[in-house]
Protein backbone atom coordinates (compact mmCIF):
# COMPACT_ATOMS: atom_id res chain seq x y z
CA UNK A 1 0.00 0.00 0.00
CA UNK A 2 1.23 3.54 -0.73
CA UNK A 3 0.23 6.31 1.56
CA UNK A 4 0.48 9.87 1.07
CA UNK A 5 -1.35 11.31 4.39
CA UNK A 6 -1.26 10.65 8.22
CA UNK A 7 -3.98 12.15 9.76
CA UNK A 8 -3.26 12.33 13.98
CA UNK A 9 -5.39 12.57 16.78
CA UNK A 10 -4.13 15.17 19.16
CA UNK A 11 -4.85 14.59 22.33
CA UNK A 12 -3.59 11.02 23.46
CA UNK A 13 -1.30 10.99 20.35
CA UNK A 14 0.63 14.14 19.98
CA UNK A 15 -0.03 15.06 23.91
CA UNK A 16 -0.58 12.18 26.72
CA UNK A 17 -3.89 11.34 27.54
CA UNK A 18 -6.45 13.14 28.91
CA UNK A 19 -7.37 10.07 30.70
CA UNK A 20 -4.17 10.25 32.40
CA UNK A 21 -5.16 13.35 34.31
CA UNK A 22 -8.87 12.04 34.91
CA UNK A 23 -7.29 9.29 36.81
CA UNK A 24 -5.15 11.52 38.88
CA UNK A 25 -8.24 13.62 39.72
CA UNK A 26 -10.52 10.34 40.62
CA UNK A 27 -7.23 9.06 42.60
CA UNK A 28 -7.18 12.51 44.34
CA UNK A 29 -10.81 12.63 45.39
CA UNK A 30 -11.47 9.24 46.38
CA UNK A 31 -13.56 8.53 43.13
CA UNK A 32 -14.06 5.08 41.37
CA UNK A 33 -11.23 4.36 38.99
CA UNK A 34 -12.27 5.72 35.07
CA UNK A 35 -15.70 7.13 36.32
CA UNK A 36 -15.31 10.16 34.26
CA UNK A 37 -14.89 8.16 31.33
CA UNK A 38 -18.04 6.00 32.14
CA UNK A 39 -20.17 9.57 32.77
CA UNK A 40 -18.82 10.47 29.12
CA UNK A 41 -19.92 6.68 27.74
CA UNK A 42 -23.27 7.31 29.10
CA UNK A 43 -25.63 8.71 26.29
CA UNK A 44 -22.56 9.22 23.98
CA UNK A 45 -23.74 11.50 21.47
CA UNK A 46 -25.96 13.71 23.29
CA UNK A 47 -24.72 13.96 26.57
CA UNK A 48 -23.18 17.14 28.07
CA UNK A 49 -19.64 16.05 26.99
CA UNK A 50 -20.48 15.44 23.04
CA UNK A 51 -23.02 18.80 23.32
CA UNK A 52 -19.31 21.02 24.18
CA UNK A 53 -17.76 19.37 21.41
CA UNK A 54 -19.81 20.49 19.50
CA UNK A 55 -20.16 23.36 20.53
CA UNK A 56 -24.00 23.18 20.83
CA UNK A 57 -22.92 24.54 24.77
CA UNK A 58 -20.23 26.50 26.07
CA UNK A 59 -18.11 26.06 29.62
CA UNK A 60 -20.73 27.83 31.60
CA UNK A 61 -23.34 25.47 30.83
CA UNK A 62 -21.26 22.31 30.66
CA UNK A 63 -20.48 22.79 34.41
CA UNK A 64 -23.63 22.21 35.69
CA UNK A 65 -24.61 19.59 32.95
CA UNK A 66 -22.03 17.53 33.51
CA UNK A 67 -22.31 17.67 37.28
CA UNK A 68 -25.92 16.49 36.91
CA UNK A 69 -24.68 13.68 34.94
CA UNK A 70 -22.25 12.36 37.31
CA UNK A 71 -24.49 13.03 40.47
CA UNK A 72 -27.10 10.68 38.06
CA UNK A 73 -24.58 7.92 38.85
CA UNK A 74 -24.31 8.98 42.94
CA UNK A 75 -20.68 10.91 42.37
CA UNK A 76 -19.95 14.28 42.70
CA UNK A 77 -17.80 15.74 39.98
CA UNK A 78 -18.13 19.65 38.23
CA UNK A 79 -17.93 20.00 34.94
CA UNK A 80 -14.93 22.99 35.36
CA UNK A 81 -13.04 19.78 37.19
CA UNK A 82 -13.00 17.41 34.04
CA UNK A 83 -12.27 21.04 31.69
CA UNK A 84 -9.14 21.13 34.07
CA UNK A 85 -7.62 18.03 33.11
CA UNK A 86 -7.99 18.01 29.46
CA UNK A 87 -4.67 19.67 28.52
CA UNK A 88 -1.94 17.31 28.72
CA UNK A 89 2.16 17.05 27.78
CA UNK A 90 3.71 17.48 24.76
CA UNK A 91 5.42 14.11 23.27
CA UNK A 92 8.58 15.32 21.68
CA UNK A 93 8.77 12.32 19.70
CA UNK A 94 5.60 12.90 17.93
CA UNK A 95 6.78 16.00 16.86
CA UNK A 96 9.69 14.78 15.97
CA UNK A 97 7.30 12.25 13.91
CA UNK A 98 5.32 15.27 12.43
CA UNK A 99 8.83 16.96 11.13
CA UNK A 100 10.00 13.91 9.58
CA UNK A 101 7.30 12.94 7.63
CA UNK A 102 6.41 16.41 6.25
CA UNK A 103 10.63 16.46 5.43
CA UNK A 104 10.01 13.26 3.63
CA UNK A 105 6.66 15.26 1.53
CA UNK A 106 3.63 13.46 3.35
CA UNK A 107 0.71 15.49 3.60
CA UNK A 108 -0.07 16.39 7.25
CA UNK A 109 -3.83 16.38 9.11
CA UNK A 110 -5.64 16.40 12.21
CA UNK A 111 -8.71 15.45 13.46
CA UNK A 112 -9.24 16.35 17.35
CA UNK A 113 -12.94 16.77 19.31
CA UNK A 114 -12.14 19.39 21.05
CA UNK A 115 -13.94 22.28 23.43
CA UNK A 116 -13.88 26.04 24.05
CA UNK A 117 -12.16 26.47 26.90
CA UNK A 118 -8.61 27.49 27.61
CA UNK A 119 -6.26 28.68 25.21
CA UNK A 120 -5.98 27.52 21.59
CA UNK A 121 -6.37 23.94 20.03
CA UNK A 122 -5.27 21.93 23.23
CA UNK A 123 -7.56 23.81 25.55
CA UNK A 124 -4.14 24.82 27.48
CA UNK A 125 -4.21 27.36 30.42
CA UNK A 126 -1.28 29.55 30.31
CA UNK A 127 0.78 31.75 26.96
CA UNK A 128 3.70 30.00 26.95
CA UNK A 129 2.00 26.02 26.20
CA UNK A 130 -0.32 27.77 23.74
CA UNK A 131 2.37 29.47 22.28
CA UNK A 132 3.76 25.77 22.23
CA UNK A 133 0.76 23.95 20.65
CA UNK A 134 0.11 26.55 18.23
CA UNK A 135 3.23 25.52 16.84
CA UNK A 136 2.91 22.26 16.49
CA UNK A 137 -0.39 23.00 15.09
CA UNK A 138 1.44 25.01 12.03
CA UNK A 139 2.94 21.49 11.23
CA UNK A 140 -0.26 20.51 10.09
CA UNK A 141 -1.48 20.98 6.15
CA UNK A 142 -5.55 20.97 7.29
CA UNK A 143 -6.80 20.85 10.98
CA UNK A 144 -10.36 20.19 11.95
CA UNK A 145 -11.47 20.70 15.64
CA UNK A 146 -14.77 19.41 16.58
CA UNK A 147 -15.94 23.02 18.39
CA UNK A 148 -15.61 24.67 15.15
CA UNK A 149 -17.04 22.15 13.11
CA UNK A 150 -19.97 21.28 14.97
CA UNK A 151 -19.27 17.60 14.25
CA UNK A 152 -17.17 15.09 16.11
CA UNK A 153 -15.32 11.84 15.85
CA UNK A 154 -16.31 9.12 15.58
CA UNK A 155 -19.49 10.93 13.37
CA UNK A 156 -18.00 9.21 9.97
CA UNK A 157 -18.31 12.96 8.09
CA UNK A 158 -15.15 14.38 9.88
CA UNK A 159 -13.10 11.93 8.13
CA UNK A 160 -14.72 12.43 4.38
CA UNK A 161 -14.14 16.19 5.09
CA UNK A 162 -10.58 15.74 6.14
CA UNK A 163 -10.04 13.72 3.33
CA UNK A 164 -11.70 16.27 0.86
CA UNK A 165 -9.84 19.03 2.38
CA UNK A 166 -6.04 17.31 1.69
CA UNK A 167 -7.35 15.95 -1.64
CA UNK A 168 -6.42 12.11 -0.88
CA UNK A 169 -8.34 8.87 -1.03
CA UNK A 170 -8.96 7.51 1.93
CA UNK A 171 -7.08 4.78 0.80
CA UNK A 172 -3.87 6.54 0.90
CA UNK A 173 -4.29 7.44 4.42
CA UNK A 174 -2.87 6.68 7.74
CA UNK A 175 -4.80 7.54 11.03
CA UNK A 176 -3.84 7.65 14.41
CA UNK A 177 -6.23 7.61 17.00
CA UNK A 178 -6.04 6.70 21.04
CA UNK A 179 -9.75 5.46 21.12
CA UNK A 180 -10.62 2.40 19.14
CA UNK A 181 -14.27 3.99 18.51
CA UNK A 182 -12.77 6.30 16.64
CA UNK A 183 -10.46 4.52 14.62
CA UNK A 184 -13.15 2.32 13.66
CA UNK A 185 -14.95 4.95 11.17
CA UNK A 186 -11.19 5.83 9.62
CA UNK A 187 -10.79 1.73 8.81
CA UNK A 188 -14.12 1.62 7.55
CA UNK A 189 -13.11 4.34 5.36
CA UNK A 190 -10.70 2.33 4.04
CA UNK A 191 -7.60 4.39 6.10
CA UNK A 192 -4.82 2.31 7.60
CA UNK A 193 -5.76 2.69 11.67
CA UNK A 194 -3.32 2.88 14.27
CA UNK A 195 -5.01 2.73 17.55
CA UNK A 196 -2.41 4.60 20.31
CA UNK A 197 -2.03 3.01 23.61
CA UNK A 198 1.59 4.95 24.26
CA UNK A 199 4.21 6.77 22.15
CA UNK A 200 6.86 3.96 21.41
CA UNK A 201 4.06 2.03 19.82
CA UNK A 202 2.44 4.45 18.08
CA UNK A 203 5.72 5.34 16.31
CA UNK A 204 6.46 1.30 16.06
CA UNK A 205 3.18 0.93 14.37
CA UNK A 206 3.96 3.70 12.12
CA UNK A 207 7.52 2.53 11.16
CA UNK A 208 5.82 -0.75 9.89
CA UNK A 209 3.41 0.31 7.74
CA UNK A 210 5.93 3.32 6.07
CA UNK A 211 8.42 0.87 5.33
CA UNK A 212 10.89 3.25 7.91
CA UNK A 213 14.50 1.90 9.47
CA UNK A 214 13.70 1.60 13.58
CA UNK A 215 15.74 4.50 14.15
CA UNK A 216 12.68 6.37 12.76
CA UNK A 217 12.09 9.55 13.24
CA UNK A 218 16.07 10.24 14.33
CA UNK A 219 16.68 13.02 17.12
Amino acid sequence: MTFSAVIFDFGGVITSSPFEAFNRLEDERGLPRDCIRRINATDPDDNAWARFERAEIDASAFDPAFAAEAAALGLEISGADVISCLAGDVRPRMVAALDALKGAGYTLGCITNNVRAGKGSAMVFDDSRAAQIAAIMARFDHVIESSKAGVRKPDPPIYAMMCDALEVAPEACIYLDDLGVNCKPAAAMGMAAIKVTGEAQALADLRALLGLPDDWPRA
